[in-house]
């Protein structure tokens, strides 16, 4: 299965986090600084760091930040600041260290995979803690609204980071604020504020290759729900935590398989080859080709690359939620037919999941030959024999979850070959199946 790039940013050993404010326009250096410096004043009491300890060695394995949503002591983190506990209780412990130095310990008591929250309990009470926001609850923020992050980056001390709320990402299937800031290491699970001290969302994550103060915040809707949800037993372990990590990431990859066959596909053409192409908006297409190789190729590949990136954190080593729809058009331009045989062969091996075998099976994988094209068709004008391959890796500690590989290639016609290969990680096996054949009922030749 390809690697595709996370936009988390997971630092300090496996799991520590980012959150981050942006820049916008500034009235003045003074003005900002005194605002951010009452914020911050303001917060700083209900704000934590959280740790996780190997318990071996007693020394941090992670480090994250969460705040403060009960008199009582109830806190707000991300997943992936406690998800070493949460897997793995009887190796792993959690404290927190709060502004004024003191410390203690944290349970566990509910987690969202999928928005990537948790809430935890501190072991006192007494606190004052943050309020929601009633219009971030509503998704009524405006754009451009400055807003305030804080969290304790690189486990250097609390700090305060200023941005402006850019609305909900657009090409995501999952629900993320767009904060134009920067992020760093040891935010995430942070608060992020609006000017008047309340919960506008919770630091999640940025993008740290090729982007300046592009980062993300859970819409604060998801917290509040959070706070609902039935509470893990005393006592948990590692399986019940696998156990419900598995039942929230199923029923959720049934809600976006369902919205991909919902939405449907439109033909693009590719020669005498029509390939499919989602109508979903979550996907992002690139597009690659080797006609300018040196030098000169022999025969021409033009690839377009579709992904959700909607990676869903299970643990440091383990991904779920993403799709990826890639289609291929191959042009023969001085091989003869076996030579252009071999070129398209080579180009579309199936590649196996370099997933950690520790968490995955070895894929197992099957060819075949299959009609292409809509089965009903009132003619076979637009269908084609072409060659499928099927490759699955089931999730170890999660049952009823696997990676899926699916290509079909046609063969060459004037020329001409195609195919589209989809990956798609961790989804059921019924869903995997029913988007393959989805996809090779929309793969046909004809206009």
């Amino acid at each position: 299965m390809r690697a595709l790039l996370l936009v988390a940013c997971l630092a300090l050993h496996t799991i520590q986090a980012h959150g981050a404010p942006a820049g916008g326009v500034r009235a003045g250096p003074e003005a900002v600084s005194a605002t951010a410096e009452a914020i911050y004043r303001d917060a700083k009491p209900r704000l934590l760091q959280i740790r996780t300890l190997l318990n071996s060695a007693s020394q941090k394995s992670s480090t994250g930040s969460g705040f403060l949503v009960s008199a009582d002591g109830l806190a707000i983190t991300n997943y992936h600041v406690v998800s070493q506990h949460a897997l793995e209780p009887q190796t792993y412990r959690m404290e927190y260290v709060s502004a004024d130095g003191s410390r203690g310990t944290l349970r566990l008591l509910a987690f969202d995979t999928v928005n990537d929250l948790a809430l935890v309990r501190l072991d006192r009470g007494g606190w004052r803690p943050f309020e929601f926001d009633a219009r971030a609850l509503a998704d009524q923020l405006p754009r451009g609204e400055r807003l305030f992050s804080l969290g304790n980056p690189l486990d250097i001390g609390f700090a305060v980071m200023e941005g402006n709320y850019s609305g909900l990402v657009e090409r995501s299937y999952n629900e993320r604020i767009h904060l134009s800031g920067p992020m760093n290491p040891g935010m995430s699970g942070g608060p992020t504020l609006t000017t008047g001290s309340k919960i506008a969302g919770i630091n999640v994550a940025k993008i740290g290759w090729g982007a300046e103060q592009v980062s993300f915040l859970v819409p604060a809707k998801f917290a509040a729900a959070l706070l609902q949800r039935p509470h893990l037993p005393e006592g948990f372990t590692g399986r019940e935590v696998r156990a419900e990590i598995g039942r929230q990431v199923n029923a959720w990859q049934a809600g976006l398989y369902k919205s991909l066959q919902d939405k449907g596909f439109k033909p693009t053409t590719a020669g005498p080859f029509r390939l499919p192409e989602s109508n979903a908006g979550y996907f992002t297409c690139w597009a690659n080709t080797n006609a300018d190789d040196k030098p000169a190729p022999r025969a021409r590949a033009d690839t377009t690359q579709c992904n959700m990136q909607n990676w869903l954190f299970i643990a440091g080593d383990l991904y779920a939620g993403n799709v990826a729809i890639q289609r291929t058009h191959f042009t023969n331009q001085s091989l003869n037919s076996f030579q252009f045989a071999n070129f398209v062969s080579g180009k579309t091996a199936m590649g196996t999941d370099r997933a950690n075998p520790k968490r995955m099976t070895p894929a197992a994988c099957h060819e075949d030959v299959a009609w292409a094209g809509a089965a009903d068709a009132a003619s076979g004008d637009d269908r084609l024999r072409v060659r499928v391959a099927w490759c699955a890796s089931a999730y170890r500690d999660f049952e009823g979850l696997y990676n899926v590989s699916f290509m079909a290639v046609a063969p060459e016609r004037d020329g001409q070959a195609a195919s589209i290969t989809v990956f798609m990680n961790g989804t059921d096996y019924a869903n995997a199946a029913a988007l393959a054949k989805r996809l090779l009922a929309e793969f046909r030749t004809g206009t």
